[in-house]
């Protein structure tokens, strides 16, 4: 019963709005910003502030193991930036995880991906802000060539700028807790 409480709550608007508004408090920076697609913001979501707030790492993970579609074996998390909600996600969903390297090491096990097995299983891609999804699709491409049947991925924060429709021509459905318009007239620490 708790957990069909728990998805009620990602269909209301006024959840969505109040979720937006405590991840703005946490990680919103004022400034000037390259992003990973080499546009320029004023605003950065820095996600190791979120990431080291335990309660509301909890709670954004608990949302989006909702998210999760049905057969996922592997929740894949890359270096460093997604391994918070990739060990916090496995929790909830009880699905493995692993690590995606930005190249493999030459010492150890020398592998580009750490943790769970991924060749023959459908894994999901976990992403932190998605703004272009020519990351994620890069990420996708590699998971694939490792073997990896990769249909969806998952992020904390969708910035509806072409994402959505890039990842759709490579097979891929993007999934997103939170939109950029969710934080439409919000402002920081209200």
């Amino acid at each position: 019963m708790k957990l069909e409480y728990h998805i009620s709550n990602l269909a209301k608007p006024e959840y969505i709005k109040a979720l937006a508004q405590e991840v703005l408090n946490a990680a919103h920076l004022m400034g000037q910003f390259t992003l990973r697609s080499g546009r320029v913001s004023s605003v950065y979501f820095d996600k190791y502030l979120l990431f080291s707030n335990p309660q509301l790492l909890y709670k954004i993970t608990k949302d989006m193991a909702d998210m999760v579609p049905p057969g996922q074996h592997v929740i894949i998390g890359r270096e460093m930036g997604t391994v918070p909600l990739a060990v916090m996600l496995s929790q909830h969903t009880g699905a493995e995880c692993g690590f995606l390297r930005k190249e493999a090491k030459k010492y150890g096990t020398q592998k580009l991906v750490e943790g769970a097995a991924i060749k023959g299983k459908k894994v999901l891609v976990l992403e932190n802000s998605v703004t272009s999804g020519g990351e994620v699709m890069t990420t996708v491409g590699k998971l694939r060539g490792l073997g990896a049947i990769v249909t969806h991925a998952l992020v904390l924060i969708d910035q509806e700028q072409g994402a959505g429709e890039l990842l759709s021509l490579g097979g891929v459905k993007l999934l997103s807790l939170l939109k950029r318009s969710d934080f439409k007239g919000l402002k920081p620490n209200q």
